[in-house]
């Protein structure tokens, strides 16, 4: 029998439904439907959800991976009114961020506080030549005559065409670049996240090796460095650390652009500082076992002694961005009587332009010895001073001459 519909009146004369039609109640698959839309409908809000937080995510973090966003925020972040005014008319300079943002393999002393301002100020007025000689494209390839030719009042003497090594590049770090036919390196390109450094082709052997590194950037930064390594040196050790690379261990000696010699991880006071446009000077006489600096043609001083029996490479690093060096003179000689008395005759005339000029000697063995050992006779050897008395053996003032005296032996007779 089928159940009808019906209308029941309460007793507050309110009407309620009774029982219903089978066709009136929810069936089951409506009720299916129903959910399974309603988790349809969520599942596409999560999804969409959940792209819209990954797109926030990735571009919150962006910056936090980028390193040119670390250098501009440690730019920022320093004393911008002091930097302006220093870095004047320099815009399109990069400098290094002196190890603010280093990775994990950044040792305590370049992650601690940053260095001072004077750091990222170029060190000027040190140039040996006032020529215009710092644009590549008037030293490079066949431009090199013209330019030559221009400047007739350049002393920086880069007329050699014979160079006995240049900058390897097989050996050098990922932030360096080679122009000029591998005489010139350029570091950091556009922003510096670290220390780059580079060694010359040849092992520096037996012999007497001379070469000038001349300075064709802004000189500023943590370090800028000239000097000398043996083939264990990791160039590319401290890629993501400012520091002073040449120097750090027993391995190599580093000559800073503060003056400051880098040995063994020991800083000693060396010389005054070098800018852009300097010169300097390396001469390694494994010899003697020497390795002496020169400054803009004038000697420095001996940096180290008993070196014989070692092969070094020579080696310049820089932390400073869109830096660069070039290789001016590289000669090497052996260890000759005749580049001896070269050297000999150098000391005896060194304020001589042409130390063989006056000499009574033939034109021809003039122009061989100008072309074998020109550097050699055009070097500023240092004057050794004399050693100092010892104490012992110097009188005091107003003492009487020390005499030998003998005592006298008398015989009894």
């Amino acid at each position: 029998m089928v159940e009808m519909p019906f209308v029941k009146v309460d007793e507050r004369g309110g009407a309620r439904q009774g029982a219903r039609c089978p066709r009136d109640r929810p069936s089951p698959e409506r009720g299916q439907d129903t959910c399974s839309r309603v988790m349809g409908i969520w599942t596409v809000l999560h999804a969409l959800c959940s792209a819209f937080v990954k797109i926030l995510f990735t571009m919150a973090r962006r910056p936090r991976s980028s390193r040119a966003w670390h250098f501009v925020l440690s730019a920022a972040h320093r004393d911008t009114d002091a930097r302006a005014v220093a870095l004047a008319g320099t815009a399109n300079w990069g400098y290094d961020s002196d190890g603010q943002h280093s990775d994990s393999d950044s040792d305590p002393e370049s992650s601690a506080l940053p260095p001072p301002i004077p750091s990222a100020v170029p060190v000027t007025g040190e140039s040996f030549c006032d020529c215009d000689s710092q644009s590549e494209a008037s030293l490079c390839g066949s431009l090199h005559v013209v330019h030559r030719g221009k400047d007739k009042d350049c002393r920086c003497g880069e007329e050699d065409e014979y160079f006995d090594w240049v900058w390897d590049d097989l050996n050098k770090s990922s932030a360096t670049l080679l122009s000029c036919d591998n005489r010139k390196v350029n570091f950091h390109m556009e922003y510096s996240c670290g220390t780059a450094a580079i060694r010359g082709t040849k092992e520096l052997g037996e012999g007497q090796h001379f070469w000038e590194i001349k300075m064709t950037s802004p000189v500023y930064g943590t370090d800028m460095m000239v000097g000398i390594g043996t083939s264990d040196v990791d160039l590319d050790k401290y890629h993501h650390t400012f520091c002073s690379l040449l120097g750090r261990d027993e391995d190599s000696w580093g000559l800073s652009y503060t003056g400051l010699l880098h040995h063994k991880g020991d800083k000693t006071s060396f010389s005054s500082r070098f800018g852009q446009g300097s010169i300097i000077g390396v001469h390694l006489d494994t010899w003697h076992g020497t390795l002496t600096f020169f400054k803009n043609r004038k000697c420095i001083g001996v940096a180290a002694t008993k070196l014989q029996n070692k092969k070094f490479y020579p080696m310049v690093c820089s932390t400073a961005a869109k830096s660069s060096m070039k290789v001016i003179r590289s000669c090497a000689s052996i260890t000759s009587l005749q580049y001896l008395c070269c050297y000999r005759l150098r000391q005896l005339r060194p304020d001589s332009g042409d130390t063989l000029e006056g000499l009574p000697l033939p034109p021809g063995l003039k122009q061989v010895l100008h072309h074998k050992l020109g550097w050699v006779l055009s070097m500023s050897c240092g004057r050794h001073k004399p050693p100092a008395p010892s104490p012992k053996a110097t009188a005091t003032p107003g003492s009487p001459e020390p005499r030998h005296c003998q005592r006298k032996r008398y015989r009894r007779t």
